[in-house]
């Protein structure tokens, strides 16, 4: 036997590669098939939902035209601003028989606001009398708050009557006792080349000779409010009643939504709350510097209203949005971003968007120099939600409202 013949031949044997899964019967794969059918169905189903909202972006023209503007830092509420829950130990008053009373006034222990139905009316005790009715019915509606009226600012002059702002009709004197009414100023009329769109707020000379008022915008009206808000507009003004020439001049102009006002001591100055920029400012109505204007206090914790004098020498300042630190602003946010502003006003009316800023009321008494000395919080705006204005009298503060069906008290004493 040759050595040749005792040869075996082995096959070769490939590497194995070794790896940590175990051996098992292979399968077909059955989720390929129903997978790719998910994902197209979903697919379909988004370009069915962002369709219409991208036509919508591109064919339809926003209703504001916002400005970029920008804020500063939202300051830290320590100190003073410091958060608490004071307001909800306030009570409300008249619950669901007054309809948005913004702002209040008071003669003696009667009290008279103005309501969003187009009334003025007269509180004594628990009983509410319509003294009087600025326009014409029907109203209760946004569309016809032109014609109704939208009573905002009321004050008491010192001839003892009264003296109300009318968003839409003007200004005008009413008796407390007959509610007789006199027109001063027409609402909507041109001066000085531009209407009186939105009247809002006015304070009277201790003489009785001048009427000082806001005018927050020559191109919204009140209904519209939230669009002059985010639309950042500066055509709103101070502008001044002669009651002996009755005739009606510009004081200042070019604010962003100048809207609560008070006479200073001297008379020569107004305090005017500028929304939008989150400031009040001092404008020199009479005296040498006439004309001028620089700032009472800058970057508030919130967006202020309407301005009432405090017992103390301060004024109280009534804020219905805040802009946290720490927290988020929406408002602040959205400042620089104006397209989004636009895009949020296409898919979006003002009675949704308005629910974008969470509500919070805040009450601060400040004092020449911006210094606030105390504040009252309600975060949520649980008891006093919507805060427009703060009357003090008797040792409580009465708190107004631009939207709530009440009035709110608050025991000064029981708050400290």
């Amino acid at each position: 036997m040759n050595d040749g013949a005792g040869l075996r031949f082995r096959r070769q044997q490939r590497p194995q590669i070794i790896t940590d899964e175990l051996p098992g019967p292979r399968h077909k794969s059955t989720g390929t098939y129903s997978g790719k059918v998910f994902q197209v169905t979903l697919l379909s189903l988004g370009g069915v939902v962002l369709l219409p909202v991208l036509v919508i972006t591109l064919i339809l023209e926003s209703p504001i035209q916002p400005h970029v503007f920008s804020l500063k830092d939202p300051p830290l509420m320590t100190g003073s601003w410091t958060p608490n829950l004071k307001l909800r130990d306030a009570e409300r008053l008249f619950q669901d028989q007054l309809n948005g009373p913004e702002s209040i006034a008071a003669l003696g222990d009667v009290l008279f606001t103005g309501t969003a139905d187009g009334k003025i009316v007269k509180l004594m005790g628990r009983r509410i009398f319509t003294l009087a009715r600025l326009g014409k019915p029907p109203c209760g509606s946004l569309e016809e708050e032109p014609s109704c009226g939208r009573p905002l600012g009321i004050r008491v002059g010192s001839n003892g009557t009264l003296f109300v702002a009318d968003a839409y009709l003007g200004i005008f004197e009413v008796d407390p006792t007959t509610g007789a009414s006199t027109q001063l100023v027409v609402g909507g009329q041109e001066v000085a080349g531009r209407k009186l769109s939105f009247i809002n707020d006015l304070d009277v000379t201790q003489d009785g000779k001048k009427i000082y008022f806001t005018s927050s915008s020559g191109r919204w009206q009140r209904r519209d409010y939230l669009h002059l808000l985010m639309e950042a507009t500066a055509d709103g003004r101070v502008l001044e009643y002669d009651a002996e020439t009755r005739e009606v001049s510009v004081v200042m102009e070019n604010l962003c939504f100048p809207n609560g006002i008070q006479l200073l001591p001297d008379q020569e100055s107004v305090l005017v709350a500028e929304t939008t920029m989150a400031r009040i400012r001092r404008v020199h109505v009479a005296g040498l510097n006439k004309g001028g204007m620089d700032t009472f206090i800058d970057n508030l914790p919130g967006f202020p209203d309407n301005i009432r004098p405090s017992s103390s020498g301060g004024y109280w300042v009534a804020m219905s949005a805040v802009r946290p630190n720490p927290g988020f602003s929406p408002l602040d946010f959205l400042s620089q971003r104006p397209w989004i502003k636009k895009l949020l006003f296409k898919l979006f009316n003002q009675q949704v968007l308005v629910k974008l800023a969470p509500p919070y009321s805040l009450v601060a008494e400040l004092h020449e120099g911006g210094v606030c000395s105390r504040s009252f919080h309600d975060p949520g705006g649980q008891v006093a939600p919507y805060v427009s204005e703060v009357l003090e009298r008797g040792g409580s503060l009465y708190l107004g409202s631009y939207r709530s069906p009440f009035i709110v008290r608050l025991d000064l004493r029981a708050a400290g």
